[in-house]
């Protein structure tokens, strides 16, 4: 299968990296016609949404679809274009882009806007609440095939913007075993490494919460975002005992910090969002082979087990957390069983070839599908032409996309 990547998506995000890199393992081919649009908005807590910013943005938009559409008109065949993450953006073009070879539409869907800024972050409500809603809306109706990352979003896709079921893929994160390599555990004492774009979601609250009770081992914050601001005013007027703040660390080097800590901390915010992912660091912690603790949500429940490969605590529940915290640093071989077991359960869901044999498995469902509906079709036509003359059929089937699947 070859395979056409067109738009504005974050090249660099683990999402994408994952999914074209198990594709290739698969024997596949993987075409980026790309130009960079978002990547200067690191954290994306929604500070483009004012004016200058998407004017901007808009300028540069056009600028790089400009240029996506030269590159991709000479990018030779594809049986399938991808409108990567974030696809919201590109599901126009894209959709043009694909109806003109006459091949499926592929959106990844990972997140929604509406969901995400005006939910979630708090960051969009009005007007800009409801036309992220309409953007999330019109990728519905533009993609032949929506990726979602868990089933909990996929339901939730379906039910609150019209997907078809039929139409909704199931998509683990995983994660890149070059970054995330499995490593023993380090010397010393334990340390809980939380990794993470300081978005509500996260819970960061009950960490910080958690890591200032008695017993709790030390606590280790790489990122910002988001909540910047406030973990800093935090940090200084009741720091926890131990705990250090790293703003940021290149991604290249995160496995590094993941495999020089003992335990690796999720997300334990109570957002219905929150209740939907299995975030990437999550899986990265899973890859390198650390005991996880996070939030016990359907979302998680789809990978993790509790006390089975992670310890699961309730949402928003800092004394929870620590009493998993405190247990995991006086265990070094409970820490080790569910290192372990962790480890086996990436390997199961989310090393890249498996993952990507999953939206490779969608896409010929869906394949077949618009094949069978064409054939129907066709079929029909013929059948009607027959009966209306008996001589010939006018008129000539149908060429390549003129049948179209929507999710």
């Amino acid at each position: 299968m070859r395979l056409l990547w067109v738009g504005t998506y974050e090249r660099d995000y683990p999402r994408g990296r994952v999914l074209r890199e198990g594709l290739r393992e698969l024997g596949h081919v993987v075409v980026q016609c790309h130009r960079p649009v978002w990547e200067r908005t690191t954290h994306k807590a929604g500070s483009f949404l004012r004016l200058p910013s998407l004017a901007g943005s808009g300028a540069r938009y056009a600028a790089g679809w400009a240029g996506v559409l030269r590159e991709e008109r000479a990018a030779g065949p594809a049986d399938v274009v991808v409108a990567g993450y974030p696809a919201q953006p590109d599901a126009l073009p894209a959709h043009l882009v694909a109806r003109r070879r006459g091949v499926p539409l592929v959106a990844d869907m990972m997140i929604a806007f509406g969901d995400t800024l005006a939910g979630d972050r708090g960051r969009a409500g009005g007007v800009a609440a409801r036309a992220l809603a309409g953007l999330d809306r019109s990728l519905v109706r533009a993609a032949d095939l929506l990726v979602a990352d868990t089933a909990c979003n996929a339901e939730w896709i379906v039910r609150n913007l019209g997907a078809r079921p039929d139409r909704v893929a199931v998509v683990p994160v995983g994660a890149e075993p070059e970054v995330f390599a499995p490593a023993p555990e380090p010397p010393g004492p334990p340390v809980a490494l939380f990794v993470g774009k300081l978005a509500p979601l996260h819970g960061l609250g009950v960490v910080l919460a958690a890591a200032r009770m008695p017993g709790t081992p030390a606590v280790r914050i790489v990122g910002d975002g988001q909540l910047g601001g406030w973990l800093a005013a935090e940090l200084a007027r009741d720091r926890p005992p131990g705990l250090e703040h790293v703003p940021w660390i290149p991604y290249a080097r995160l496995g590094e910090a993941l495999a020089a800590s003992h335990i690796c901390l999720g997300v334990f915010g109570g957002s219905d969002k929150a209740g939907r992912v299995v975030p990437n660091k999550v899986w990265q912690a899973m890859a390198v082979g650390r005991a996880v603790v996070t939030a016990d949500t359907p979302g998680v429940r789809e990978v993790l087990t509790d006390g089975v490969d992670a310890l699961l605590v309730p949402p928003g529940d800092p004394r929870a957390l620590a009493a998993a915290l405190a247990r995991l640093a006086a265990d070094a071989a409970l820490r080790r069983r569910l290192g372990a077991a962790a480890r086996a359960r990436y390997l199961e869901l989310g090393a890249p070839p498996v993952v990507a044999e999953r939206l490779v498995s969608a896409i010929r469902s869906v394949t077949l599908s618009a094949n069978a509906s064409a054939a129907a079709g066709l079929s029909a036509t013929n059948s009607e032409g027959s009966t209306s003359s008996s001589s010939s059929t006018t008129g000539s089937p149908p060429g390549p996309g003129t049948t179209s699947t929507r999710a």
